[in-house]
């Protein structure tokens, strides 16, 4: 029988009847009761005859406000956004480097380049796949896992594991058998008001938890504001959407690079002409053969299954847009009867669209699913992430659900050989972690007729310096070499599936940034990799920012820059502009440009909403007269541009 208690005599219930060191679980992402949670860590971090470890991943925090006009911008926008989110107090902690002797956190995933300062959190990280982290978590002496849960009067007798269900449902039959021999393990669920109820494999029945806490949670949701989609993005996007081929699968992950392969495939169903003239225009005659033969150009006639460990809000709209609209069904025969189209009308009503593991998004995607009729929902299936990143396990009936499989997700660094780069510095610094990259990069060579597709940013530019991201080595890699598919930038498509190093290498090169090419061509013949009198193909020795700008002038309408919504103003969107601007004069060769760009910055009045949003209408003293004068330049130069 579940107790309900407060939250304080919850900690009181915990304390009570667990050893002096207790193993806490509490999900990735949304799913943490916060509150919970900072009311055991209070009370541990005064007993020093107590122990505490805190088991998660990706523990949310608000961004970091900084200084300046990036403040002045921030600090209003987190507070409309983010309200009363209650912060993670271990989380300041590790920030700090202070967390208390008796406190541990380990996680196996961080909040992207969060922690990167942060001595504790790097020590204390577990590389780990996410399919492994049931089992790690449990291995390391879990006895209580506190969780988010969503409760509704039309299931009663049930909650919801809502938006993570994904590690908890792998870690329950764990926990049967442990207690089946005499340990004591405790669960601990919280109701939020405002998290979705998500039906099927996440509801499990109130007697599953030991304790609850009487007050529902009715504080602000974490939200991840859809960032602007950049040129350079929407042709990721672009060369990535012509490989997903109509009637399969697709998974693709959060960001900026993600909602702009949203973006391509809304314009591909909704555009086709305009799509197609955009393609042409690019010109993909290079990789027109492994278009046709892996995806196509075509408006989607069968619809896409969405099978994706993170159920992102670009997967919402696309079901939304009718794309993602194929449904897979939990029986062996109904799939085959599905795949072969011979499933009758009545028995369709039953299939799922999207298997999710978790969700995390903008507050307009938790809005959406609270719109969404009970049946509409019970097509959203969220469940255990073994189920989603692993083949194993009912292993015949997702080869038949999965197929033509499109497994998309991003790195920041790729070798000249093939290896990916994406959650961890040359230096063993930790941006994020592995997650599920490796589990869909496997899956993308070991099912038939699927393809690991890797999406990257050929360059990028910091304090004024570019650099490319395509490089000849690097310290550390997520995915080995031996495991290269398919990579994707701006520039266009590189096949490296069972080529040879020098066919990599070349593939690369062509969709490298023309601006490194020879030093990268170069350092590839002094390793013996590439032959001596090798010359680029004159088709990729203008892959350039400046042509893909040329290309998009042509095809505005086709380059939106919140394609899936946004959260910021008019003026916001302005204003982020504007301050990216400046963000990249930090070049001491452009200094100069900056420097006169202020002087000849237009009148405040030709900004004067701009300058209200950013308490600058009527500055006081020389560092905010700056101020507006270098806004008012880069609003200008952005504006016109």
């Amino acid at each position: 029988m579940v107790q309900c208690c407060s939250i304080e005599r919850a900690v009181d219930e915990v304390l009570a009847r667990l050893p002096a060191h207790i193993h806490m679980a509490s999900p990735l992402g949304l799913g943490k009761p916060n509150r919970f949670i900072n009311a055991l860590y209070q009370r541990i971090r005064q007993l020093p005859e107590r122990r505490l470890t805190i088991y998660t991943a990706l523990s949310l925090g608000r961004p970091s406000l900084g200084d300046g006009l990036q403040r002045r911008f921030l600090e209003p926008f987190v507070e409309r956004v983010f309200g009363d989110y209650p912060e993670l107090d271990f989380l300041a902690a590790l920030h700090q480097d202070n967390l208390p002797p008796n406190i541990r956190v380990q996680q196996f995933f961080m909040q992207p380049g969060s922690l990167l300062h942060s001595v504790q959190a790097q020590q204390d990280y577990i590389s780990s796949n996410y399919s492994h982290a049931a089992r790690d978590i449990n291995a390391a002496g879990l006895n209580l896992i506190a969780q988010l849960v969503a409760g509704d009067p039309q299931h009663p007798g049930h909650f919801s594991l809502s938006c993570n269900p994904d590690i908890t449902l792998d870690l329950l039959p764990m926990v049967a058998r442990r207690r089946a021999a005499g340990e004591t393990i405790l669960m601990l669920a919280q109701v939020h008001s405002d998290l979705p109820y998500m039906p099927g494999d996440s509801e499990i029945p109130h007697d599953a938890f030991d304790l609850l806490i009487d007050e529902a949670e009715r504080s602000t949701l974490f939200s991840t504001p859809n960032m602007p989609v950049s040129t350079q993005d929407h042709f990721i996007g672009l060369h990535a959407s012509t490989l997903v081929r109509d009637g399969g699968t697709l998974q693709i992950g959060i960001g900026a690079m993600g909602d702009a392969l949203t973006a391509a495939l809304l314009a591909r169903q909704a555009d086709n002409e305009g799509y197609r003239a955009l393609l042409a225009d690019v010109d993909l005659s290079p990789w027109q053969a492994l278009i046709d033969k892996e995806g196509g150009g075509e408006a989607f006639a069968k619809g896409l299954y969405g099978c994706s460990e993170m159920f992102v809000n670009g997967l919402l709209v696309l079901v939304d847009a009718g794309i993602v609209r194929r449904k897979v069904y939990a029986d062996l025969e109904l799939q085959r009867q599905a795949n072969a189209g011979t499933l009758d009308a009545s028995t369709q009503a039953g299939g799922i669209m999207v298997h999710g593991g978790f969700f995390l998004g903008p507050r307009s995607f938790y809005q959406r699913l609270h719109e969404l009729s009970r049946d509409k929902l019970g097509e959203f299936n969220m469940t255990a992430i073994s189920y989603i990143n692993e083949l194993f396990g009912q292993e015949q009936l997702k080869r038949l659900q999965r197929i033509d499989a499109r497994f998309i997700n991003s790195a920041f660094i790729m070798t000249l050989l093939g290896a990916g780069v994406a959650d961890q510095l040359e230096d063993g610094q930790v941006l994020s972690g592995v997650g599920g990259q490796y589990n869909f990069v496997a899956q993308g060579h070991a099912l038939e007729g699927a393809r690991s597709i890797l999406i990257l940013r050929s360059w990028r530019e910091s304090g004024g310096e570019v650099s490319s991201n395509i490089v000849w080595e690097y310290g550390h890699c997520t995915i080995p070499r031996h495991l290269r598919d398919i990579v994707v930038t701006e520039y266009g498509i590189a096949d490296l599936r069972g080529k040879t190093d020098v066919q990599v290498i070349e593939a690369l090169l062509n969709i490298a940034d023309s601006r490194f090419q020879p030093r990268l061509i170069e350092e590839a013949q002094k390793a013996g990799k590439l032959p001596g009198n090798f010359r680029l193909d004159p088709r990729f020795a203008d892959n350039s920012p400046r042509r893909l700008q040329a290309i998009r002038t042509r095809h505005p309408h086709l380059f939106p820059e919140y394609p899936l919504g946004s959260d910021f103003s008019l003026e916001e969107r302005d204003l982020l502009r504007a301050l990216n601007w400046l963000k990249s004069k930090f070049k001491l060769t452009e200094m100069l440009e900056l420097g006169k760009a202020a002087l000849d910055a237009p009148e405040p009045a030709a900004f004067a909403a701009h300058l209200e949003r950013m308490d600058l209408t009527r500055p006081e003293g020389l560092k905010e007269e700056l101020y507006q004068r270098f806004l008012l330049a880069a609003l200008q130069e952005t504006l016109s541009g």
